[in-house]
């Protein structure tokens, strides 16, 4: 079969891999029809290459058609269309049995005292085979698949995987009072649908942030009010307050991550630490790694006292310096963590049946064909081409 692969930083290729096969009585085969490119996917583009090995397959965004079924599976047959969500989840352990699906005490990745295994993401969560290619094996084809109806496309249900389940739980975690108001910053496809599903659950103001204009016009499209970083700069928080009566947003939804524009001191460090060896560059990372927290600090700035802070934006330091006496101060809830996708599958599945009040149909600025996977990686990593939201058609 063909699919993305990992080669080296800013280096990915589709090859012709071998097939994947039946390995567990409760595997399954999925054809592949479409899969997502996920912001955090470019964080193996540029940091985490010490993680990975060439010929890691990528992607964790999939859904397709079932080709094949191991024979204790009773739950989904071939010729089912289904979602496969981006954990590895057993559904059936402690953790699953408690909603913390990114928690599966099955496929916990011990070895580096990490959360559940993840499809296509690196040595840190299982380093399991990806779905940017054309078939995926499914593990737990009884409890991890999500089953949906034939008929729409594939765009109204493609971001159960990921994005809609990451976006809702931000949401969630960000325990946004009725009616009040909560700041996104970083409007890419989690901070974007983020800020959609606030409107939708009744924020009365929707703050966006972001630099890149097609972004900012596509956000305030849907009733968000935003705010151009290259314009407001360090004088954010002001901005920011004079729309809140001087207090702050009730809550701020960091949706960036490792990777925030402005630091440039922690941007050379993660560049030094991509031109290590692996072995070097791993245990630099687990020990005395830091993150670009531009973000993260600028979060704790805008948000009011008593206020909550979601994160669902990836960090990996492991030396992260945090304003502990501001957050202390401030008295900040914070919460943050892999977006638990069967806790919120619930909640979501309703509005993709009929109407569309996300505008999922609508939300992919790219669709292409897996083959120019690796152009649309670097696109994205860009910014470029008004890029926000691709899907790949294997």
């Amino acid at each position: 079969m063909r699919a993305l692969t990992y080669q080296g930083k800013r280096d990915v290729r589709v090859e012709t891999v071998p097939d994947p096969r039946i390995q567990e009585p409760t595997d399954i085969i999925v054809r592949i029809t479409s899969t997502g490119i996920c912001g955090s996917d470019l964080h193996l583009y540029e940091v985490l290459g010490p993680f990975l090995d060439p010929g890691d397959i990528l992607g964790h965004e999939p859904m397709g058609v079932v080709e094949e079924v191991g024979p204790e599976v009773s739950a989904v047959a071939p010729g089912d269309r289904v979602v496969v969500p981006f954990n590895v989840s057993c559904g059936r352990c402690h953790m699953c049995g408690r909603g913390l699906h990114s928690q599966c005490e099955t496929t916990q990745v011990r070895e580096y005292g990490t959360g559940a295994s993840l499809f296509g993401y690196t040595k840190l969560y299982g380093q399991v085979p990806g779905g940017q290619a054309e078939y995926l094996r499914v593990p737990f084809g009884n409890d991890l698949p999500v089953k949906v109806p034939h008929g729409p496309s594939d765009d109204r249900f493609v971001y159960l995987s990921d994005v809609l389940p990451t976006a809702w739980q931000a949401v969630e975690y960000a325990d946004i009072p009725p009616g009040g108001s909560v700041t996104v910053l970083g409007l890419g496809p989690i901070g974007a649908m983020a800020a959609r599903i606030a409107l939708h659950r009744g924020a009365g103001l929707v703050i966006g942030v972001d630099l890149v204009p097609e972004r900012l016009d596509r956000v305030s499209g849907y009733g968000a009010t935003c705010l151009d970083l290259r314009r407001h700069g360090k004088d954010l928080g002001d901005a920011v307050r004079d729309l809140t009566d001087g207090r702050g947003t009730d809550a701020v939804i960091d949706a960036v991550g490792l990777e925030a524009h402005g630091a440039p001191l922690a941007k050379a460090a993660h560049a030094a630490v991509g031109l290590l060896p692996d072995a070097v560059g791993q245990r630099l990372m687990e020990t005395a790694g830091i993150d670009r927290l531009t973000a993260l600090h600028t979060a704790i700035d805008l948000v009011r006292r008593g206020g909550t802070i979601s994160v669902s934006g990836v960090y990996g330091g492991a030396a992260d310096p945090m304003p502990l006496l501001t957050m202390f101060d401030k008295q900040i809830q914070l919460r943050m963590g892999q977006a638990n996708v069967h806790r919120w599958v619930d909640h979501l599945l309703p509005l993709l049946v009929d109407d569309d009040p996300l505008g999922v149909d609508s939300f992919a600025t790219h669709h292409l064909p897996l083959e120019e996977g690796p152009k649309a990686y670097e696109t994205f990593q860009k910014k470029a081409d008004g890029m926000i939201k691709t899907l790949l058609i294997p």
